[in-house]
């Protein structure tokens, strides 16, 4: 069963726009967005195991430039 998460990603100064542009190029993300508040983009991604899903925040997401901090909030089904 696939996961699926939020991303909030912390992006220095001016570079929201080019996180979101290269976050939409890397295989898994669904969604990238600029947004407002103390998150400057978010992103909706999938992966086929939660152990997936960490290996892809820290092997590709983590890895754009400008990224500096990122938040992950797994999708839940109640």
């Amino acid at each position: 069963m696939a996961v699926q998460a939020y991303i909030l990603i912390q992006s220095e100064i001016g570079s929201a726009e080019s996180v979101v542009h290269a976050t939409r190029l890397v295989p898994g993300v669904l969604e990238a967005f600029e947004v407002t508040g103390p998150y400057d983009v978010i992103v909706r991604c999938e992966a086929g195991s939660v152990d997936e899903l960490g290996k892809f925040i820290v092997g590709a997401v983590q890895k754009v430039p400008g990224i500096t901090r990122t938040l992950t909030c797994p999708v839940v089904n109640i």
